[in-house]
């Protein structure tokens, strides 16, 4: 079985199933060998490891991970790729179950049961930009067991995932992933490892799961509302942020009143709070 990390194999796959990139999954497949085993290094997967894979594409990285892994779960929404990775790329491997479903849609938790009994998985995606956050959110807030994430994603998301506070790249994303895992950057891939080419260069970050969230909130949702309503409208202060936002029916005296508590001026934005000023804040609110 040829090995997808090779340009010339994966053009073959592509005219033998006459397969066309499809825009709206935002399909970019890696022809980078040295990258995929970059990748797989970089999960740290290991023989003892269930991983789920988002969005095999044709297989590339699916390959690797079947050799790694000791299970493989591979949910991949296109259907006119179900045949390539069943009768062709995949058909090899006795440890792999493909799912042909959308990611977002999927019970995850069943999944973890079935094939962990339970225990926590590592997740392996390269994923396209425009769902990047809901898939990694979804993941995060539904509680799944998990391990780690380690995702290839556009350079920006990830340098977006592990700045502070006051940076321009600062904001929900950056507070929710470090709400819930420890982000990484792990390697830089520039736009020529993969067909067809994309605009932007990607990076794999890992995202390895607390235990234990590194601050505590009374109320865990109310606190993302809050910090949603903070960067919503980045000019605004953070005062004006909450009391527009539609859904947190705080009144102004309240936030004005809670940030007094903190120390904070009155005009502060939400960029320049740090994770543990919004569990703070809003368990005042």
């Amino acid at each position: 079985m040829a090995s997808l990390g090779n340009p010339t194999n994966t053009i073959a796959i592509l005219q033998k199933y006459n397969f066309n990139f499809q825009k709206k999954f935002g399909q970019n497949f890696l022809i980078d060998a040295n990258i995929l085993q970059n990748i797989i290094d970089a999960a740290e997967v290991t023989k003892d490891d269930c991983v789920l894979e988002i969005g095999p594409g044709i297989g590339t990285m699916t390959q690797y991970l079947c050799e790694n892994a000791r299970e493989v779960v591979a949910v991949e929404i296109d259907k006119k790729l179900i045949p390539i990775l069943e009768n062709d790329t995949l058909a090899a491997y006795d440890n792999i179950t493909i799912i042909n479903e959308d990611i977002l849609k999927v019970d995850i938790n069943k999944i973890v049961q079935e094939k962990n009994g339970g225990k926590p998985i590592k997740v392996v995606a390269n994923l396209p930009y425009y769902i990047t956050t809901p898939i990694i959110m979804g993941l995060f807030e539904s509680h799944v067991p998990l391990d780690s994430i380690t995702i290839m994603v556009q350079k920006e998301v990830a340098d977006r995932m592990q700045v502070g506070p006051g940076t321009k790249d600062y904001g929900a994303l950056s507070l929710a992933v470090q709400y819930y895992a420890k982000p990484k950057v792990m390697l830089t891939v520039p736009a020529s490892c993969f067909m067809p080419r994309p605009n932007v260069d990607s990076a794999v970050i890992r995202l390895t799961r607390y235990q234990n969230p590194p601050v505590m909130a009374k109320d865990e949702h109310f606190m993302f509302d809050i910090i949603r309503a903070s960067f919503n409208q980045r000019r605004k202060t953070l005062v004006n942020g909450l009391t527009n936002a539609a859904g947190l029916k705080v009144t102004k005296e309240k936030v004005l009143n809670a940030l007094e508590q903190m120390g904070l001026p009155a005009t502060i934005r939400g960029e320049a709070l740090t994770l543990e000023q919004f569990a703070q804040l809003s368990d005042i609110l």
